[in-house]
């Protein structure tokens, strides 16, 4: 009797043991994807493969808007979302998220910065808000290269610009390519990639900092042995030659991941501040 009492004791740790294990092993991590963001999942796609080829369950949970997807944050709805310096130093300084990784391009550069640019024969840009009087300056909304760098700038200063929102850093060139601005604002990186379709168009200015391109920030309700998991995978994809792997680096257009960290933002954060951002979970200005 006293064995079999053993061992049912026994089975019964072996048992709890293996739900443990089975439950850190698949445990659903879900990444947020904008909905607005067309071919966002898609892009991803293979990267998700790669997670759960590699037993960590992962799967997409879309979000309508920044707002939205904090507020899933906020409510352990969902884990973590790649996002640009200006949403993922927002989600830091909201106190919802920490910045884990970051991309490290084909090229490889993991940061940029903002560029302001005009037509040809402008004057330079030296960082003074009178810069923008009576102008129509075009960026992208919610960007530390674009919308965030602009109100920096700015600051409380009373300027009287015409202001443009653009779909895309892209967008944004071509609409000052065809005077529908005077001013652009967008991402070095963009404008270093399209600059010779542009020949009436010339970099009058930048900011003088860096900021993460690409974080991945992950949700402070998070299981911390989740986050490991997932960041070792994603550092140790670099490495990795199997075909799920090249598949991602392809894809994404990336060599790998590097660590990324809170003193990483340190220049975003100081720029979002200057920009009027806070703790409250307003996204709009």
């Amino acid at each position: 009797m006293k064995n079999i009492k053993r061992l049912i004791s026994s089975l019964c740790i072996i048992l709890i043991i293996f739900v443990l294990f089975a439950g850190y092993v698949h445990a659903d991590f879900k990444i947020v994807i904008m909905q607005d963001k067309k071919g966002a999942a898609s892009k991803f796609r293979p990267l998700l493969n790669y997670f759960n080829q590699n037993g960590i369950k992962v799967s997409f949970a879309a979000a309508k808007s920044y707002p939205h997807a904090a507020e899933m944050f906020f409510k352990g709805e969902a884990n973590a979302m790649f996002s640009g310096s200006g949403i993922a130093g927002c989600f830091i300084i909201k106190e919802l998220a920490d910045p884990v990784v970051r991309p490290v391009s084909k090229d490889g550069w993991s940061t940029y910065w903002a560029v302001v640019l005009a037509p040809e024969n402008t004057g330079r840009f030296t960082q003074n808000p009178d810069y923008f009087n009576n102008k129509r300056v075009i960026f992208c909304s919610l960007a530390s290269s674009g919308e965030f760098y602009y109100r920096s700038v700015k600051g409380k200063s009373n300027i009287d610009a015409v202001i443009l929102k653009a779909s895309s850093h892209g967008s944004a060139i071509d609409a000052l390519s065809r005077g529908a601005a005077d001013i652009a604002i967008v991402k070095n990186r963009v404008w270093d990639n399209v600059k010779t379709k542009y020949s009436n168009i010339v970099r009058v200015g930048e900011d003088p900092g860096e900021n993460p391109n690409g974080t991945l920030i992950v949700s402070k309700k998070t299981d911390p042995q989740i986050v490991e998991r997932v960041a070792s995978l994603l550092l140790g994809l670099e490495n990795d030659n199997s075909g799920e792997a090249k598949s991602v680096k392809e894809k994404l257009k990336i060599t790998g991941y590097i660590d990324t960290s809170l003193q990483d933002f340190k220049y975003t954060i100081a720029l979002l501040k200057k920009a009027g951002v806070d703790k409250s979970f307003n996204f709009s200005f």
